[in-house]
């Protein structure tokens, strides 16, 4: 634990922190009896199958579609593939060719044991981690060569719908003082059922998330990274309809940091719980395997909920947030999790209770990557109001310790940001990250005062709400909307029909390796 300044009592933190656990492998019970089409897709990418057809169907929805259609998903791509391997003699990527051109129906194939399938795959699964290890020892390379910006890290987004113009933006931005850069995606990417193929020029909010973007925007960045100096990280979205695939990606064009949480995309994106709780173990296992930091999405229920009512919203899924990416074997230091200061301006003392739930964070999760979201909800369209809003957030960021601190624009609210726009965030956030750097070494709270309190209060609804949500189960909880006041039924949303028990034949043989840290 990092120093009470608080004064949180430690039995109830660690009572909340079991609760979170326990409801975390519930899940994970019925995780692990599960797979889906977009788990599916991810381990054909992984084994080096890319590409589309003739109308453009990328070649892993169409291999994972022939075997859906054909009753073969329970047994999983990987029997299959391995099979097909052994039966015809091809590497996968041919497989998925002849697939694509109907020349070839995997599952009609002579079929061989389950353990003659996994030891014909395993050597394209062993290509395959080494070429993630190799990006991870990269990317240490990058960090001891250049160094990197201090934490806070200040963190910004481009947004411009076309790769080319965001790479523009975000080598400015680096050259102004950012660290890390998140490409938005494109307006309802999330809801695709597939990932897009090659460079994007057309996205609408955002840039669509392709592997060859992320190609294009790391070399950017790894070169204005030389030019200045130190090690510019890249983020971007695994949430949606291909999360796991898209943490695939990130992991083989060594990005840095990826949106993923399972309950926003639930929650905000609308799929299906049971789809989105699947396809986030894989991503996890991969995100933690090649040492990426995840996000999760908190931030966003204070957005639709109130702030200072369900702050215990927050915390409490922090909890369980903290316990999925354990049990998928992340590390502390790669755990993003989000809150964010959206409170009310017209709260008498809203900067304390603001105080109060960003130290709480820090003393909870002491050696989490937190990632402190800007206001959003009370921005007006005064600029100059917003500045100051933004300037009180970073404030509470360096003298509470935060980790990524995603950058307030004045012009929040009013349209996306332009590159002065980013200029000025990023100036307000290093004069009061200087100025105030050891603010939180110097500064105690009072005893029984309103941070500690507060603090406390929150910390108590916390735990009884983990309770309840134990006793009642996750599903039932989020179809109650106890999360950012949106309810949704377990076999609504999109992608339930990308689900199905496996059977007995079922392997996936990276989460294994993955888990066990194969070299």
């Amino acid at each position: 634990m990092a120093a009470n300044k608080l004064n949180l009592d430690p039995k109830k933190i660690d009572s909340a922190r079991s609760c979170a656990g326990r409801i975390a492998q519930s899940m994970q019970e019925f995780i692990d009896r599960h797979t889906t089409v977009s788990t599916e897709r991810t381990i054909l990418r992984l084994l080096g199958v890319d590409g589309i057809d003739e109308v453009e169907t990328p070649l892993p929805n169409v291999v994972v579609d022939q075997i859906k259609e054909a009753g073969g998903l329970q047994r999983g791509v990987a029997y299959w593939m391995g099979n097909a391997m052994i039966q015809t003699g091809l590497e996968p990527q041919e497989i998925a060719e002849k697939m694509a051109a109907g020349q070839l129906e995997i599952t009609k194939l002579d079929t061989a044991s389950k353990e003659e399938a996994e030891a014909k795959i395993m050597p394209a699964v062993k290509k395959a981690l080494e070429k993630i290890k190799a990006q991870t020892a990269k990317r240490n390379e990058y960090i001891e060569k250049l160094g990197e910006g201090r934490r806070p890290y200040l963190y910004v987004i481009v947004a411009t719908g076309n790769i080319y113009e965001d790479v523009t933006q975000a080598q400015a931005a680096a050259r102004q003082g950012a660290d890390i850069i998140a490409v938005i995606r494109t307006t309802a990417q999330s809801l695709l059922d597939y990932v897009p193929f090659g460079p994007t020029t057309e996205g609408f909010g955002g840039t669509y998330a392709t592997q060859e973007n992320f190609r294009i925007m790391r070399r950017a960045l790894d070169e204005v990274g030389e030019e200045v100096g130190r090690y510019i990280r890249l983020c971007n979205y695994s949430s949606g309809m291909c999360m796991p695939e898209i943490a695939a990606m990130g992991a083989l064009e060594r990005l840095d940091v990826m949106l993923n949480d399972a309950i926003y995309g639930i929650l905000f994106r609308d799929i299906n719980m049971q789809r989105t709780l699947v396809d986030q173990f894989f991503s996890r296992v991969i995100i933690g395997y090649c040492d990426i930091i995840f996000n999760s999405g908190e931030d966003n229920y204070l957005t639709t909920d109130d702030a200072y009512e369900a702050a215990h919203t927050v915390l409490a899924s922090q909890f369980m947030n903290e316990q999925f990416a354990v049990i998928a074997n992340v590390k502390e230091h790669q755990m993003g999790l989000g809150h964010a200061f959206e409170m009310d301006p017209d709260i008498e003392n809203g900067f304390l209770y603001e105080l109060a739930q960003a130290e709480m964070a820090k003393e909870i999760f002491p050696d989490a990557s937190l990632k402190y979201m800007p206001p959003t909800k009370f921005m007006t369209g005064n600029i100059f109001k917003g500045h100051i809003q933004d300037a009180l957030f970073n404030l509470i960021s360096v003298w509470t310790g935060q980790s990524l601190q995603l950058l307030g624009m004045p012009t929040e609210a009013i349209h996306t940001p332009h590159m002065h726009d980013r200029y000025l965030s990023i100036e307000n956030a290093q004069y009061i990250f200087n100025n105030a750097r050891d603010l939180g070494k110097e500064v105690e709270f009072k005893q029984d005062g309103v941070i500690q309190k507060r603090a406390q209060d929150v910390l108590d609804k916390a735990d009884k709400l983990l309770h309840e949500v134990e006793a009642e189960s996750l599903f039932t909880t989020i179809e109650k909307g106890i999360f950012g006041g949106i309810k949704r039924p377990r076999d609504g949303g999109k992608g339930l029909e990308g689900v199905c028990v496996k059977d007995a034949g079922y392997f996936n043989p990276f989460i294994p390796l993955m888990m066990g840290g194969a070299k």
